[in-house]
């Protein structure tokens, strides 16, 4: 079988839906309101697919989104549909998704029986409410921003619409765009704060003769720093395949990615720590450029009476949240969102897991029911 020519995932799922899908569904249920998307996960989804992709989970697939009424009416008879009489291939590439290789990775092949599609039918509401753990059409609590992952608003946030004629999805992408202005203080506070609690371990393991260890360090002080910048660009962060390509876009990533590239390959902790200043230097003075705070001097300075050089990013931390106003988040302890204090793929990949790690952690019974209008709302 001769290998089609690679395009993009988002456009080939808009083809498919306009060429294979609309047609079935115009079919099965036609003057039925309807609305047509590729969110959720896959890296088609950010735009970072290749031809290395099509080798699972990736391929012609998208949401149907019905009113809830109709998804119960119509749903399983339209999924039926797609089953029997969607083609084998489209554009080159298999529609059919089965479990195969070691592994049972859901890989495209071609079939001669039903077509195992991905052609997701459901509600809006169900199906924001699976994949983020509430309904992104209304209103949006403090405890929902907390509780989820920056991974999945990305993939809730990018992707395609291809058809709106519910007219919601676009006001939920909306809701979505951005976290509120004070959390987003919040959130930069507690990445400074991440990088205060490490960024003098580079030298002290070092002293001790420990290179790896103080190697470690750094590359952790690295993924912070990246994260930060997309954080100061009101840029979602990817999880860690996608957090270098999600860099590279940034405005900073010019200057920073041979700084940071020296930071990982130096040998000794004194050249680690060397490149590392200059990197904090340049992201603490991309802060000040932001004007959310009063100047903060970016230099670097010894650790207290220890002699490794360290920029004290706990300075940053204070300056961001004197700055918020919104009581509840002023009272929020210095973590931050899941992702900030969590980092296990079992744990963010389930919101019921995320929600309970940020109610244990993070959201107090008075904090985590504020809504983002300043009413009341529901705890998590």
């Amino acid at each position: 079988m001769t290998t089609p020519s690679f395009i993009p995932g988002l456009e080939l799922s808009r083809r498919f839906y306009l060429e294979a899908v609309r047609p079935l569904l115009d079919e099965a249920a036609p003057g039925v309101t309807h609305s047509a998307a590729r969110l959720g996960n896959g890296s088609e989804v950010l735009g970072f697919d290749t031809a290395r992709s099509a080798d699972h989970e990736w391929g012609p697939r998208l949401q149907i989104f019905l009113s809830p009424r109709d998804a119960a009416r119509h749903g399983a008879r339209i999924t039926a549909l797609l089953t029997e009489r969607l083609p084998k291939t489209f554009c080159g590439y298999p529609t059919h998704f089965a479990p195969t290789g070691e592994a049972g990775i859901g890989v495209m092949q071609a079939t001669d029986g039903p077509v195992h599609h991905r052609v997701e039918v459901t509600d809006p509401g169900a199906w924001f409410t699976a994949h983020l753990g509430f309904d992104a059409r209304k209103d949006i609590t403090l405890a929902d921003w907390l509780a989820t992952p920056t991974q999945r608003l990305a993939e809730v946030t990018a992707g395609a619409v291809f058809h709106d004629g519910l007219d919601q999805l676009a006001r939920a992408r909306a809701n979505l765009d951005w976290y509120p202005h004070d959390l987003w203080l919040y959130l930069l506070a507690c990445q400074w704060q991440r990088i205060s609690q490490e960024e003098a371990f580079v030298g002290r393991c070092g002293e001790v003769g420990d290179e790896l260890g103080s190697a470690v360090v750094a590359s952790r002080l690295v993924r912070d720093l990246m994260r930060l910048c997309l954080l100061m660009e009101r840029r979602y962060p990817p999880y860690s395949k996608w957090l270098g390509s999600a860099f590279a876009s940034t405005s900073r990533a010019p200057a920073l990615t041979p700084v940071l590239t020296a930071a990982l390959a130096a040998t000794d902790w004194r050249t680690r720590e060397h490149h590392l200043a200059r990197a904090w230097t340049a992201v603490a003075t991309a802060h000040n450029q932001l004007g959310l705070t009063d100047p903060v001097d970016p230099t670097t300075r010894p650790y207290h009476a220890r002699p490794f050089q360290v920029l004290h990013a706990e300075r940053f931390s204070t300056a961001l949240t004197t700055r918020i106003t919104d009581p509840d988040i002023s009272s929020l302890p210095t973590i931050g969102t899941v992702d900030q204090f969590v980092d296990s793929t079992d744990v963010l990949s389930r919101p019921e897991l995320t929600r309970a790690a940020t109610r244990a952690t993070v959201c107090s019974p008075e904090s985590s029911g504020t809504r983002r209008s300043g009413g009341p709302g529901e705890t998590l």
